[in-house]
């Protein structure tokens, strides 16, 4: 459904903005990340907007002009370059020009500071784990980022989507959303912590090598952490900044990964595969089952079905000649 040029374009109070608040479909609402709000705006006077509780994660990149968010008990000054990515069901506010002292300034002063913003507010089904996700990795409220024309480029494309007539937009919206997700994860490992660790990055990228080659030993954390000449607190820490899982986490998926395909391409015995991997049957049963939420034998059942025809018949053939074997013996 296409909107009228009102929905697009505003005026109100202190602000003028090209805007699109978005209506989801149902079926984007309840199982996508779907857009609620777009645009740009110019701050024409001083404000200040406080908020809370909204299902809603706010994104936004100051491009000129200064100004103030309050989020999660901290107060960050804003300036040009900036982004934000904060998740709206926490009371938050963020202004412009209500620092400045109206009878020092005068007004050409007062509007070169008013900012202008490019931004979206948007969520979806998991977007709470998402932004906790984000926080783990180091992700902050306030960022400055090289990447800041890959920003604008989604925000101008999204702004473009949600304005056009395309049957199949609320899955573009999702696709464009993913992308600033995953340019916010990229961002989320702080810039100081790669500094201060650059020169463990290769122990820990060692680490991974190490793992991916080893991954059916029998692997412990002490045992990583003499190996590298590393503490084990380190090292865990290191890798998680790293690579976004744990040490543990991460082997347990090179190791489903290939009871997976043992499991699909091969008739190996769950007690044979989990003694590759220098596990206990019953542990790997558990994680397997933990990890994809199927038994072995019932992922094996699925993916390999009855077999082609041909397999069919060799079943059918060799049981024949079980048959025949047992009657002679008899």
């Amino acid at each position: 459904m296409e909107a009228s040029n009102s929905l697009f374009t505003a005026t109100i109070n202190s602000v003028s903005s090209n805007r699109i608040i978005y209506t989801p479909s149902t079926f984007a609402r309840s199982s996508l990340i779907h857009l609620q709000e777009t645009g740009t705006l110019q701050a024409i006077h001083p404000h200040k907007n406080e908020r809370n509780g909204l299902s809603s994660c706010l994104f936004f990149i100051v491009l000129n002009g200064t100004g103030k968010l309050a989020y999660a008990g901290e107060v960050y000054e804003l300036k040009t370059g900036d982004c934000v990515f904060i998740d709206c069901k926490k009371t938050y506010s963020h202004e412009t020009g209500n620092s400045i002292s109206i009878e020092r300034i005068d007004a050409a002063r007062c509007t070169e500071d008013l900012w202008s913003l490019q931004w979206c507010h948007f969520y979806g089904p998991n977007m709470g784990a998402i932004y906790h996700k984000y926080q783990e990795r180091g992700g902050k409220p306030v960022f400055q980022t090289s990447q800041l024309n890959a920003y604008h480029d989604i925000l101008d494309e999204l702004y473009n989507i949600a304005s056009s007539p395309d049957y199949v937009r609320d899955m573009r919206i999702h696709e464009k959303l993913s992308s600033l997700l995953i340019l916010l994860m990229e961002d989320a490992w702080d810039a100081d912590k790669r500094a201060e660790t650059s020169s463990d990055t290769i122990d820990i990228q060692k680490v991974k090598e190490y793992l991916d080659a080893n991954f059916k030993e029998k692997i412990t954390l002490d045992g990583l952490a003499s190996r590298f000449y590393i503490s084990k607190y380190y090292l865990l820490e290191l890798f998680k900044e790293r690579y976004g899982v744990t040490v543990n986490a991460y082997l347990n998926q090179l190791r489903v990964t290939y009871i997976k395909q043992k499991l699909r391409f091969t008739d190996e015995t769950v007690e044979r595969i989990a003694e590759e991997l220098h596990i206990e049957p019953t542990y790997l049963s558990r994680l397997f089952k933990k990890m994809e939420r199927v038994s072995p034998s019932k992922f094996r059942k699925t993916w390999k079905g009855s077999g082609t025809a041909s397999q069919r018949e060799e079943r059918n053939s060799e049981t024949e000649e079980e048959k025949q074997k047992k009657l002679h013996n008899i």
